[in-house]
């Protein structure tokens, strides 16, 4: 089983909540992490990389389009799907003006939320734009490059091991699997052994840590490899 997508889904009603946390990470290419307030969403979501956040516009401590406004505000880019209680004009307005990229009216459709969920994912990897931060750097894939926040010094990278940041990157705190990462960085058909992956790491560290012998950007863990966030 691979290390799935992370989606946010924030909403006080515990029933709903279990519902949407489950039929969303029924593919085992999505997994999804809960919140049940608008303060413990908004930690979550500019500490940790999410493909897409389902937010609640009505929470009991917050209400849901000023939390997307903060959200917006501490930088935080990902993709928001706003649920709401009402089709109105207000709400639509309320919704666009907070930054949320949609919304779904409740009672709504399961297919519908996951068929925008795959739509806004699906936009967010084919941007070229998208940027993350990587310990003291900013990764662009789209360039190929990380460059120190510090002094903006640039470290040009291979194409794979672009990829392999990115995916640790989306994978959050979680450990990726080795088999995990040769799927997706060089395919299931591709033939390629551990040892290759293992050689890639070993130059990324050449190219990020201040001491490769001793990293502290990108971690062997028991049975693969981590970022640290």
């Amino acid at each position: 089983m691979t290390t799935g997508k992370q989606i946010l889904i924030v909403d006080d009603d515990p029933i709903l909540l279990q519902i949407l946390s489950e039929q969303v990470q029924l593919p085992e290419e999505y997994v999804t992490v809960a919140a049940k307030s608008g303060s413990e969403a908004l930690e979550l979501a500019k500490g940790s990389y999410f493909a897409v956040i389902i937010l609640d516009a009505g929470l009991p401590d917050i209400d849901g389009h000023e939390l997307c406004q903060l959200m917006r505000l501490n930088g935080v880019t990902t993709p928001i799907i706003m649920l709401t209680s009402a089709d109105r004009e207000a709400d639509t307005n309320l919704r666009l003006n907070s930054g949320a990229n949609d919304s779904v009216t409740k009672p709504f459709r399961l297919g519908v939320l996951l068929a925008k969920l795959c739509v806004y994912i699906r936009q967010r990897e084919r941007r070229d734009d998208v940027v993350f931060t990587i310990g003291p750097y900013t990764l662009q894939p789209s360039n190929n490059l990380l460059v120190c926040n510090e002094d903006e010094k640039k470290v040009r990278l291979t194409s794979k091991e672009t990829t392999i940041l990115k995916y640790l990157y989306q994978a959050g705190k979680k450990t990726v699997g080795r088999d995990v990462l040769l799927d997706e960085v060089w395919g299931y058909n591709a033939g390629v052994t551990t040892h290759t992956l293992e050689t890639h790491v070993y130059r990324l560290r050449q190219k990020i840590e201040t001491d490769p012998s001793n990293a502290e950007i990108l971690l062997t863990e028991p049975g693969g490899y981590r970022l640290v966030p």
